[in-house]
């Protein structure tokens, strides 16, 4: 085979058993069979192999690196990379090809933090095997090696892209050659003048600066060796990007920067790091202010180490890092320590378990099914990250509803959801949302939440978070509802007791209120009536008149006592249908005995001056009794409305004695109910529990 007989792919072959060389030579013949392309300047998979062979991967590795050449895709037939290569090859083998097709960045995420993060983390979710995010790094430095042939728009956006997105990930996940290669070829790109400064500056002086740190290093072996520490010194090197960056941070010229000479010194213990500063600074002059003990003031992020900075005698500046071996493995692990000291990100245990698995099976090639179930399990899999249709991505809980993504937007386009898209498909609002797809929210100009949406069993909401938002939201219209209830009992009552303007600052006061809200509130829920009121002003009960017609019902004698006596023959007036708990007046008719009418009823406050002496006393008797009372309702969705009506006056024990509703073609509609209640604070509570539903429009006792 012509193809894989250079240099490049014997390199494949390193390191690898006589079996899973063949393995490798079938890769490579399914390679062969691509045409030749001399315009075709993509990365190729056998270059990217060549690449993760500097990081002593495993064989799958390998072989799904040949494979995700995209030039395979376009072949007739396609390979069936999972019948000959196994299932994890053509798993990885897919999740590369999605990788590389991915189109969710837009340069204008260089401005924005948030999203670039948001777009790593799914990055890194929607790969069943970390390893595949491995070789899209990879394929990303073969990307930018061929970038001098593309246009200057091109180099631009791959060149962004990969700052913004793929050297983070790099260097979340430790691989620290692949991060500094990413970085400065990219930094090459998008700023060549200040690159090749750098770079020309660094050259100028690279044999002398390496002369000298090579100087200092046997200089210190020789001291601590005279003190019996055993260490491990090595030049810490520097890189141009890195440079650039804390010239940038510091508004210093590459001469003023005094770390890009530097070495590290790594012992076996704790002690050993303190002797060794001690033995650094009675060789050499200290700079105080440049000292930094991250040993006994970790970093957030759980960074320890020594760091101080000497001058020599001849006044040049050196860094020296101190650390033992755990240190040092810990920060060059690629756990989540050193990541977020770089980028300024959370600490998070499952991130740096994963990153952890991932270096260690990088260093070792036996197959560790194990380490492999970590990958698909513990990066980022409890959550699901969507976009906009404007391509903002928006990152969600896992098993997240589009209800969910919809108060994640803003509270009101949450409130307002009547349906939603997904990638241009509607969906119940209870859909299950999965990485990468796209939502579009589907709202109406006025509206609330539905209860249902809070019901867990229902399945509408997941996120905590928008749940509360829903639960306030009915919270406040209830308080609302009350408030204004309040204000207009409390009205009606003022002006039955001729009360023009009453101070309600005193009375919230006299009922132990916080303030005026609260106590309209209270009134409105009932806790206050109109007795408690009237005892506040302390007024007594006008009597009233009128010469408008009335009509009686007759009831239970016992329910009512007229002047102190029981079992009066009474009739309940059909114009106003007192309630145990209203206040209450007996009128004297001529043929049906005493008829019992609230005293805020039009017929008794507008009686003729004759006709009010046949006004007498009642009060409620002793015995429990239940009267019908008529309401109504106006909402929309009547159906629906009547459902949710009925069923509040069920769990509540009320019976409903007749019904009459009467829908319009806007889907509006009124109810009319007469209901069967025991009292004023029942017929109170159930008539707030019914404005409360989402649906209902108003709800009041007929009069």
């Amino acid at each position: 085979m012509k193809k894989n007989a250079d240099s490049t792919n014997h390199s494949l072959y390193d390191g690898f058993s006589e079996p899973d060389r063949q393995q490798i030579e079938l890769a490579l013949t399914q390679i062969a069979l691509i045409p030749d392309d001399p315009h075709y300047h993509r990365p190729k998979g056998v270059e990217v192999a060549a690449i993760l062979m500097e990081f002593n991967v495993d064989l799958e590795t390998i072989l799904a690196a040949i494979l995700s050449d995209p030039r395979l895709l376009q072949l007739n037939p396609k390979p069936d990379i999972k019948k000959l290569f196994g299932h994890t090859v053509g798993a990885l083998v897919k999740d590369v090809n999605w990788l590389n097709t991915i189109t969710v960045y837009s340069l204008e995420m260089t401005d924005q933090p948030n999203q670039a993060e948001i777009l790593r983390r799914m990055l890194l979710s929607m790969t069943q095997d970390v390893r595949a995010v491995l070789i899209k790094l990879a394929f990303r430095v073969k990307r930018l090696r061929g970038l001098p042939k593309e246009s200057y728009e091109i180099r631009r956006f791959i060149s962004q892209e990969t700052l913004d997105i793929y050297a983070p990930i790099a260097n979340r996940m430790g691989i620290h050659q692949l991060k500094w290669e990413l970085e400065d070829m990219a930094f090459r790109y998008l700023k060549p003048q200040s690159y090749r400064r750098i770079a020309k500056s660094l050259n100028d002086n690279r044999v002398a600066r390496e002369n000298f740190v090579q100087r200092f290093i046997e200089l210190l072996k020789h001291t601590l060796n005279e003190v019996e520490i055993e260490a491990e010194i090595s030049g810490r090197p520097k890189h141009i990007y890195s440079i650039w960056k804390k010239m940038q941070r510091k508004q210093l010229g590459i001469e003023e920067l005094y770390d890009l000479l530097a070495v590290r010194v790594i012992v076996d213990n704790l002690a050993n790091c303190y002797a060794v500063l001690g033995v650094v600074h009675g060789q050499w002059q200290p700079i105080p202010k440049e000292f930094d003990d991250y040993i006994a003031n970790p970093k957030e992020n759980g960074y320890q180490s020594l760091h101080t900075v000497i001058l020599d005698p001849d006044g040049i500046r050196i860094e020296v890092q101190i650390r033992t071996r755990a240190m040092h493995e810990f920060a060059e692990l690629g756990v989540a320590a050193h990541w977020s000291y770089k980028e300024g990100g959370k600490h998070d245990a499952a991130i740096e378990k994963s990153i952890s698995s991932l270096r260690k099976l990088l260093e070792n090639r036996d197959e560790d099914e194990v380490l492999g179930e970590s990958f698909r399990n513990e990066l980022f899999h409890d959550r699901v990250y969507v976009l906009t249709p404007k391509g903002q991505l928006i990152d969600l809980i896992k098993n997240s509803t589009p209800l969910d993504f919809a108060y994640a937007i803003h509270t009101e386009v949450g409130h307002r959801c009547r349906g939603a898209k997904v990638n241009g498909r509607i969906v119940p609002l209870t859909y299950t949302l999965k990485s990468g797809e796209q939502v579009e929210i589907l709202t109406v100009k006025e509206g609330g939440p539905n209860r249902n949406w809070i019901d867990v069993n229902l399945g509408y909401l997941k996120s905590a978070a928008a749940i509360s938002k829903v639960k306030n939201w009915f919270k406040n219209q209830q308080q609302a509802q009350n408030i204004t209830t309040g204000k207009s009992i409390l009205d009606k009552e003022c002006q039955r007791l001729g009360i023009k303007s009453p101070n309600l600052t005193e009375l919230a006061k006299y009922f132990k209120q916080p303030d005026a809200d609260k106590l309209l509130e209270t009134i409105g829920r009932g806790d206050i009536n109109n007795r408690q009121l009237a005892s506040f002003f302390k007024i007594p009960e006008l009597e009233t008149t009128s010469t408008k017609p009335q009509t009686v019902k007759l009831v239970n004698k016992s329910a009512v006592a007229v002047e102190g006596v029981d079992n009066v023959l009474t009739s309940f007036a059909s114009c106003c249908t007192p309630v145990q708990g209203d206040d209450i007046v007996g009128y004297i008719s001529l043929k049906k005995g005493i008829t019992v009418h609230r005293k805020d009823c039009d017929n008794i406050q507008h009686l003729s001056p004759e006709k009010q002496g046949r006004l007498i006393s009642v009060s409620w008797g002793a015995k429990k009794a239940s009267y019908f009372v008529p309401i109504v309702i106006r909402g929309f969705n009547g159906p629906h409305m009547l459902s949710e009506v009925s069923q509040i006056l069920a769990q509540a024990k009320i019976h409903i004695a007749n019904v009459a509703m009467d829908t319009h073609p806007d889907f509006s509609a009124l109810l009319n109910l007469t209901i069967q209640i025991e009292n004023t604070d029942q017929l109170s509570l159930v008539l707030n529990k019914i404005g409360c539903l989402s649906n209902i429009a108003e709800v009041k006792r007929k009069t």
